[in-house]
């Protein structure tokens, strides 16, 4: 599943730069995560590293955009082609 931020966000855009993906972008109140590109940091971190630098912990699993490890990992694959995804795949699955 993707995230989403909730309105518990104060803007400090902390998140933004951490997403591998580009898919959080600055909105009206708080910041936003695109569910087109977010791979939880699938294939890049074992842990989403938006929740991690968080300093309030708005950034939250989204139930409404539920994924497999697969998925996220073909998500991935999609968003960065010139990336080589074989062998030990950083992710939060794997714990």
């Amino acid at each position: 599943m993707s995230y989403k931020i909730t309105e518990d966000c104060t803007s400090c855009g902390a998140c933004e730069p951490e997403c591998p993906n580009n898919a959080i972008s600055a909105g009206d109140a708080v910041y936003l995560i695109e569910a087109a590109k977010c791979t939880e940091c699938v294939g890049f971190n074992a842990e989403a590293q938006c929740a991690s630098v968080c300093p309030v912990s708005a950034p939250v699993a989204d139930p409404a955009h539920v994924e497999s490890e697969a998925a996220l990992i073909e998500k991935a694959k999609k968003l960065h082609p010139e990336k080589n995804y074989s062998g030990a795949i950083p992710s939060h699955f794997r714990k």
